[in-house]
């Protein structure tokens, strides 16, 4: 058994794609329209997981309420100094700035996307 995707709804389709493809490098896999709702497909560069973002026609007026159960979504990066310099090139800012998570160079920080998820960024050291 494997996990498929993660889906979450987005209150703008257009921007939530162009955080996830420009920023975390994710492709846009494919669109399929239900009856209520378009789901956008995004899948990582390594072809593993895929990120399926809703866009509901009936989409709250100022987005989704995130509940308290959510946590965050985490993606790896080989730096986050080179990370740092892309987010800020584009626009974006840290919801939590880089730091050391254990003492032994591993390093996390936190963004969010356009509806406000929390990302973990997580650059891991190689010994």
């Amino acid at each position: 058994m494997k996990l498929l995707h993660t889906m979450i709804r987005v209150k703008d389709a257009e921007k939530s794609i162009k955080f996830y493809t420009e920023l975390l490098n994710m492709k846009l896999d494919k669109k399929k329209r239900l009856e209520d709702c378009y789901l956008y497909f995004l899948t990582d560069e390594d072809g593993t997981v895929q990120l399926e973002l809703t866009h509901n026609d009936e989409t709250p007026k100022d987005g989704y309420s995130l509940g308290n159960g959510f946590g965050h979504l985490a993606f790896s990066v080989d730096s986050l100094d080179e990370f740092s310099e892309k987010l800020n090139s584009l626009g974006y800012k840290y919801l939590y700035e880089p730091f050391d998570l254990n003492g032994k160079g591993s390093k996390i920080a936190f963004i969010q996307d356009p509806d406000g998820y929390e990302i973990e960024m997580i650059e891991k050291v190689v010994w």
